[in-house]
């Protein structure tokens, strides 16, 4: 068998998982877990988030792309007037590294790990994500040679950091011998197509492409993936 790739990388949350119930399930419970610890906390709405992250990048830049600082800075905040000044940090702390645990409580779309061993038989597989999700805290884990986050790129995608740190994993690796697979338009699709990397686009909810360049390839379920990848970028 000869292939057009060489490497294949994926996004993870919404991609090899349902993210919303748990993201919505682990912030739950780390709220309750705070407030057990120090009483009723006012969370506010989307909107004070939102302006509270943008007070805290411009006091530390790297927030930006470090979600777990972000967190822990946040529910810092949050429990000011709650506990005592030398309570504080080690209860954000300790909160996050609930809240990670709980984030790490996911449930593959059915199909994903037969697909992703199939393919790491013949591939170099790695993760790209702008989350802070470990591969390796799960049982698909042992089938990728790489993961970078944000953390490591210190940028998040559609920019190039990513896909540059990746290419570097395969000695004289071309843009175009890489395949990236995942469900956002934008940080998958034209951060990867932007480079000339081939994208499959993972689109489970019959979402409508909404960009001004082409769309490109997609699948609705994992079942799928080996058969297109054999017959689009395979030769024997």
């Amino acid at each position: 068998m000869t292939s057009e790739i060489k490497m294949i990388t994926f996004d993870l949350d919404d991609t090899l998982w349902d993210n919303k119930p748990t993201i919505t399930n682990a912030e739950i419970e780390t709220r309750k877990w705070i407030e057990d610890r120090v009483g009723t906390v006012d969370w506010g709405d989307l909107n004070e988030f939102l302006q509270l992250r943008e007070t805290l990048i411009k006091k530390d830049r790297s927030i930006a792309w470090d979600i777990s600082k972000l967190r822990i800075e946040i529910f810092k905040e949050k429990i000011k007037g709650l506990a005592s000044t030398d309570d504080i940090t080690k209860l954000a702390e300790d909160a996050f590294d609930y809240f990670l645990k709980k984030r790490h409580e996911i449930e593959l779309f059915p199909g994903v790990e037969g697909a992703i061993k199939t393919l790491s038989e013949n591939y170099m597989l790695g993760v790209l994500t702008n989350g802070n999700a470990d591969i390796y805290k799960l049982s698909i884990g042992k089938y990728f040679e790489f993961s970078i986050s944000s953390l490591e790129a210190k940028d998040s995608k559609p920019n190039k950091s990513h896909f540059e740190l990746a290419k570097s994993y395969l000695p004289n690796l071309k843009y175009n011998e890489m395949l990236h697979i995942g469900d956002h338009q934008i940080n998958d699709v034209f951060g990867a197509h932007a480079l000339g990397i081939k994208v499959l686009w993972f689109n489970n909810t019959e979402a409508l492409w909404e960009q001004d360049f082409e769309k490109p390839d997609q699948f609705y379920d994992w079942y799928s993936l080996g058969k297109i990848i054999e017959e689009k970028y395979e030769s024997r």
